[in-house]
């Protein structure tokens, strides 16, 4: 059996696939209509009270870990929607306990360890000061100038492209220096084209592997199915629309970074269940089936995004995006303000299970934050 043949499979990505080679780009799938996209106002209200919960929750502001970085990156997010000065300052004496550094130093090549930049550089938008992203970018340097420029496999899961694409295309911006974008492709390329053999990005259904393990002839789900991570899928669809934010659209592969959006967007909009929210495995609906709120919450931010930006119809993409936002806040969103049934740390559907009412992360309230607050922008 192909690798198609593989994949394709299952009843869920055999529809996946058919509407990808058939469809035109602005097409999602047929579901009951969404509730009223709400008011910008409501919107924010609950943002607010998700992230003043988990602010309030947690006094010390944590490590400048991956995870926690996430939060700080979708907790600004909120703050250049609203400008609340307690987020702000929240932020700011997280990135000052750490003294704006990374973990493993300037030296690594770890993409983990680069997520931290996006919240520096972030900060540094705001107050420009040059020792707030001192450390990042002397770390991107080393990768493209000095430390092995032609080592070009250190992402070899797809969570690292939303660690460190953006950092490579913000530096890259910040400093009209094409050679950080030149780096950040050879990496891309390699992960997507190939990592593993083949690369982890599916060209059947636009979709993603995690890593190699999880190939054709490699780990599949009980049923014997393909596993499609969501929240794997999830970290690549913020990785290129931070991206993108960041490229201007003349970069030579702007294009491509744009069109596999597009492909993820328009491959898990017809995977999205009734309630809004994802499967944790997007090739197979009853492999742990259930609510989960870190891979809807950045599948609502890229489609969000594709959405603001034009890459994808507005009047067939804003009910997928209303339905997971809707989902979300009837679902996961505790009247205090606590987020649940966010999948723990992990690299698969079984992983931190079970996923509950009272299952939270602070990289799961990060993308509440991102998705919510990019779809605050296309509300009135």
């Amino acid at each position: 059996m192909n690798r198609r043949q593989l994949l394709t499979g299952g009843t869920a990505l055999a529809a996946t696939a058919t509407v990808l080679s058939a469809a035109p780009a602005s097409a999602a799938p047929a579901l009951a209509a969404p509730p009223a996209l709400p008011r910008r106002a409501e919107v924010v209200a609950v943002l607010r009270r998700v992230a003043d919960h988990w602010v309030g929750a947690h006094q010390d502001p944590g490590d400048n870990g991956w995870a926690n970085a996430t939060f700080f990156s979708g907790l600004l997010a909120l703050y250049r929607l609203t400008g609340e000065p307690r987020h702000l300052a929240y932020a700011k004496a997280w990135a000052e306990k750490h003294d704006y550094a990374l973990n493993g130093g300037v030296t690594t090549r770890h993409a983990d360890n680069h997520n931290a930049g996006q919240t520096y550089l972030d900060l540094y938008e705001i107050e420009p000061e040059p020792h707030k992203i001192a450390a990042i970018e002397d770390s991107l340097h080393r990768m493209v100038y000095t430390d092995q420029p032609d080592k070009n496999d250190d992402w070899w899961w797809d969570d690292a492209l939303h660690m460190a694409m953006p950092p490579f295309a913000r530096i890259g911006a910040l400093r009209g220096d094409r050679r950080y974008w030149d780096k950040l492709y050879a990496l891309y390329n390699h992960t997507k084209r190939t990592e593993g053999g083949p690369g982890l990005h599916d060209d059947a259904t636009g979709l993603w592997y995690r890593d190699k393990r999880f190939l054709p002839g490699g780990i599949v789900s009980p049923s014997g199915r393909p596993v499609v991570w969501s929240r794997g899928n999830g970290w690549v669809a913020g990785g290129h629309s931070k991206t993108l934010k960041a490229l201007p659209p003349t970069e030579p592969h702007t294009a491509e970074y744009r069109d596999t959006l597009v492909r993820l967007v328009r491959a898990v909009a017809t995977v999205q269940r009734a309630d809004g929210f994802w499967n944790v495995n997007l090739a197979d609906p009853g492999h742990l089936p259930g609510p989960e709120t870190s891979g809807t919450s950045f599948f609502l931010y890229g489609t969000a995004y594709a959405v603001r930006a034009g890459l994808v119809g507005r009047s067939a993409y804003l009910p997928v995006v209303t339905r997971a936002w809707q989902g979300l806040v009837g679902t996961a969103v505790h009247p205090d303000g606590f987020l649940g049934y966010v999948q723990n740390v992990g690299d698969r559907p079984e992983s931190s299970q079970p996923v509950t009412y009272d299952s939270t992360a602070d990289f799961g309230v990060g993308a509440f934050l991102l998705g919510g607050a990019e779809f605050a922008l296309l509300c009135g």
